[in-house]
């Protein structure tokens, strides 16, 4: 596993981070003004992007005439482009660097004000990833229309790349359809052409046909031969339970924003189930043995489900080897490869010592959400609090090092060289 010289980013004593190490962060977002997707989509598709709604506890809502909630919305943004830009919102900006969240966090949507907010911040890179166009992507992708599904894509990625080109440590990740078997090789091509860091796909599976079809090898190939990673990301499957589920006679309870249109603890409990399946299915299936060097980081999904997956997928080899030819054509046990080429983004509510002991120091990442909500205000105390209290014995400073850097570094491979070769 690569390492590099101890130094911090380029920042200041007043940096958040004060952990001493150099720090990356492996789940950061750009919160999307209203036009940003059809701002960047081909002439022949633009029209058919609605703008976004923000609908939910976000600070900008639409209610009325669809043409008054456009002028409304841009009028809103124009307001607070200003604000961001006033004396009263920088002086105290190193202080409330945490505490601001959404379209209040410096460089959330202002992209040249994203490097003061990684100095304030104090991470060496984040890796960048939408707000709110993970499930619009996925139902394109299943929508019937793969044109479309694959235009909205391409304008993503552009999106995505014009907000992460202002500084070098803003790592973009750009999504790949996997719905048309024949073309998604030279998507994810296009992508790493374009500049991606890392490819997102949806982690759940694609229409009418497995993650592991052997027609998807070029798109693990071009990943691997670009040494940039494969991401899964909350948000990209669609429904994650049945919506039934809700229907029990009481109120709905708030979520994350006061609202009741995002998520909660229900909701919550189905979050591994998509990523779970989809990457058994691929271990299974010999993507993994047939990709050596490919790396998966699973983002936002938790990790506190890994160990006992893990398990799971142990017991599931040794009820099946002997009849199944996929399974002796493995060169390793399941875990082996987990451990090996997956990486996986705990919550802050999670035990990370405790997954670090049961599933190992290599699969965990930090991560911040920045400028999300649900990120918290302080997610390194967090973190550092389960790491101390692992089991009965702290985590060893090379297992937290590994935590911090070393893990996103395996994971990143490529996308962080130019960081690499500067020391962070």
């Amino acid at each position: 596993m690569a390492r590099v010289p101890e130094r911090r980013c380029n920042t200041d004593e007043m940096s958040y981070n004060s952990t001493g190490l150099v720090v990356h962060d492996a789940d950061a977002h750009v919160m999307e003004t209203p036009g940003w997707l059809r701002d960047h989509a081909d002439a022949s598709i633009r029209e058919r992007i609605d703008a976004l709604a923000y609908q939910g506890g976000n600070e900008l809502r639409q209610t009325g005439d669809p043409l008054e909630q456009q002028r409304d919305l841009v009028a809103s943004f124009d307001r607070l482009a200003a604000r961001h830009q006033s004396n009263e919102y920088r002086a105290v900006e190193a202080a409330e660097i945490m505490n601001r969240k959404n379209f209040a966090a410096t460089g959330s949507f202002i992209a040249a004000d994203r490097p003061r907010a990684l100095d304030l911040l104090g991470f060496a890179s984040q890796l960048m990833f939408n707000t709110f166009h993970n499930s619009r992507l996925h139902d394109w992708e299943h929508s019937g229309d793969i044109e479309f599904a694959i235009g909205a894509a391409q304008a993503h990625n552009r999106a995505m790349l014009e907000f992460c080109s202002v500084d070098a440590r803003l790592l973009p990740t750009m999504y790949v359809p996997l719905a048309d078997l024949d073309r998604a090789e030279s998507l994810a091509r296009e992508a790493i052409a374009m500049g991606a860091a890392a490819l997102l796909v949806a982690s759940g599976c694609p229409p009418g046909h497995s993650p592991s079809h052997i027609a998807l090898d070029g798109v693990w190939r071009a990943a691997s031969e670009a040494r940039i990673p494969i991401v899964f990301h909350v948000g990209g499957t669609g429904a994650l339970i049945d919506t039934s589920y809700f229907v029990n006679g009481l109120p709905v309870p708030a979520d994350f924003h006061g609202g009741a249109e995002n998520f909660r603890s229900v909701d919550y409990m189905g979050i591994p189930i998509p990523p779970a399946q989809t990457l058994a299915t691929m271990i299974f299936d010999g993507v993994f043995e047939r990709f050596p060097d490919l790396r998966v980081g699973v983002i936002e999904q938790g990790a506190i489900w890994v160990p006992s997956w893990m398990r799971q997928m142990e017991a599931a080899f040794d009820a099946f080897v002997k009849h199944e030819d996929r399974l002796q054509q493995l060169s390793m046990r399941p875990s082996e490869y987990v451990r090996r080429q997956i990486r996986f983004t705990p919550y802050p509510t999670e035990d990370v010592g405790w997954i670090i002991e049961q599933a190992g120091p290599e699969v965990c990442l930090f991560s911040s959400d920045y400028p999300h909500v649900e990120g918290g205000r302080r997610p390194i105390e967090r973190f550092e609090s389960s790491l101390t209290a692992a089991s009965m014995t702290a985590v060893s400073d090379a297992n937290r090092h590994a935590f911090y850097h070393d893990n996103f570094v395996d994971l990143m491979g490529a996308a962080l060289s130019n960081l690499v070769a500067t020391g962070r």
